[in-house]
């Protein structure tokens, strides 16, 4: 399957990393389990066309060496978990797990069994390092429903899928498409999934990384828009008439060195990249954004005060950083459509993949 820039049909203003993708932020790593699983109709055991995905921001002990962190909801139908310490502390203390609805609490279990094997003193306190307290963990899960494909009461993602993302999990290109946390959704009433990209600012700002990536399983066909073209206007409908608000994750990351509230601005700029793809953000969806920064480590409970380097007066590189953001979340939605196969799920449900033969000539008789 292609990716948008293979067609020749977008173009951007800022260039790209060397993977186009999340990874290129240095020490960002991606790691998928996908479940597929099962055909016919629904047994109460599946069939299943789900899965997870992690995003780690750094490969160490992320509980040890927290990441500078923000969170932003578009739209608030949806069933996260984790984001009001990250609000009301601003970093990051687990990878980020994105997977179906219903196995949020699950992943959610996972990731603090996985944190607490590499720091046993969660839950017990500081006796063995001398700190004080008590230590508690705050594992981050985003979701999308994939109930059309896919068997969401069996809630069938625990921890030895989350195990098999981590050791998935690569600093190299990222799989897109039906993979992961994307394997059972759908987007403008084609197949979603998986998608990433990224932009590279100018050396004399710095040359900062930004990178998205995207669970793409929202909006109908007829707002499909591609570089300001109304694609889904001029192709044939999707052969799957039922198609629901949906929802979608926005995970960024960077390695310029912003604050929380400058990454809270970032957060924001997602939407516009949202709404260039023809998103309305319905009502009965749930709309969220992730940023976080690799710039600095955020010791756990220091005994003193901690001297990190920042961008003090961003506005100047405000606008470069705002359009990278907005470049990469909409080139990652368009990956995220263009790498996903046709996909047959539960009850015969079928989502089919975007037909890119009619996409492209639909992007050439409007001279692209």
């Amino acid at each position: 399957m292609p990716r948008i820039r293979d067609l020749n049909i977008y173009q951007s203003q800022l260039p790209t990393g060397p993977h186009n993708g999340i990874t290129d932020v240095t020490g960002v790593a991606v790691g998928h389990f996908t479940l597929i699983a099962g055909d016919g109709a629904w047994s109460g055991n599946g069939p299943f066309r789900t899965g997870v995905t992690l995003i780690l921001p750094h490969q160490g002990n992320l509980y040890e060496e927290k990441v500078v962190a923000s969170v932003h909801t578009i739209n608030g139908f949806g069933k996260v978990a984790g984001f009001e310490q990250v609000r009301e502390l601003g970093n990051l203390e687990t990878p980020i797990a994105l997977t179906s609805t219903l196995n949020v609490p699950r992943v959610a279990d996972a990731l603090m069994t996985l944190a607490i094997e590499q720091n046993p003193h969660i839950g017990l306190g500081f006796a063995a390092t001398g700190r004080q307290g008590y230590a508690s963990v705050n594992p981050v899960v985003g979701e999308t429903s994939d109930g059309f494909l896919s068997d969401m009461q069996a809630r069938p993602i625990g921890l030895a899928e989350v195990r098999a993302a981590l050791t998935d999990a690569s600093t190299g290109p990222v799989a897109e498409g039906v993979v992961g946390a994307g394997a059972g959704t759908s987007c403008y009433g084609w197949k979603g999934g998986i998608g990433t990209a990224s932009r590279v600012l100018p050396e004399r700002v710095g040359s900062f990384t930004i990178g998205a990536l995207v669970q793409s399983n929202f909006g109908r066909a007829e707002q499909l828009t591609i570089a300001g073209v109304p694609v889904g206007l001029h192709l044939q409908p999707p052969p799957s008439k039922r198609v629901e608000d949906g929802s979608i994750m926005i995970i960024l990351a960077t390695d310029a060195p912003l604050d929380v509230r400058q990454l809270g601005r970032l957060c924001h700029r997602a939407a516009f990249g949202l709404a260039r793809t023809g998103s309305t953000c319905h009502g009965g969806s749930g709309d969220f954004v992730i940023a976080f920064s690799t710039a600095n480590r955020v010791p756990d409970r220091p005994d003193k005060l901690v001297v990190q380097q920042s961008v003090v007066y961003e506005q100047q590189i405000m606008s470069l950083l705002s359009l990278a953001v907005i470049e990469a979340v909409e080139e990652a939605i368009y990956n995220s459509l263009l790498m996903a196969h046709t996909v047959v799920g539960r009850d015969g449900n079928t989502r089919y993949s975007l037909p890119v033969e009619e996409v492209v000539k639909v992007m050439r008789r409007f001279g692209r």
